[in-house]
């Protein structure tokens, strides 16, 4: 967005829900999961600031435990995929 455009400007809705205009949220990068932290300044301005919710909290955890498998493979809950005398018509 150039600093010449004309400003964005959205409707609040009867929930009090507003659209953040997707060219503000490319260029912002904000993405699902990301918060929005609202301030009021003394004099009534309104500022928003991005808090980022994303991946890669972790991922320079030394402590992250193994789960074991590839993450593919699917299981049944109740563990008895191996058991012979399980039957679904039970």
């Amino acid at each position: 967005m150039a600093a010449d455009s004309p400003p964005e400007e959205t409707k609040v809705s009867d929930q009090g829900m507003v659209t953040i205009p997707a060219a503000l949220r490319r260029r912002l990068d904000i993405e699902a999961g990301d918060k929005l932290r609202w301030t009021v300044t003394d004099s009534g301005d309104l500022t928003v600031e991005v808090v980022r919710q994303r991946y890669g909290a972790f991922e320079d955890d030394d402590l992250q435990a193994p789960m074991g498998g590839d993450g593919l493979e699917t299981h049944d809950l109740a563990g008895s995929e191996d058991d012979p005398t399980f039957t679904e018509d039970a």
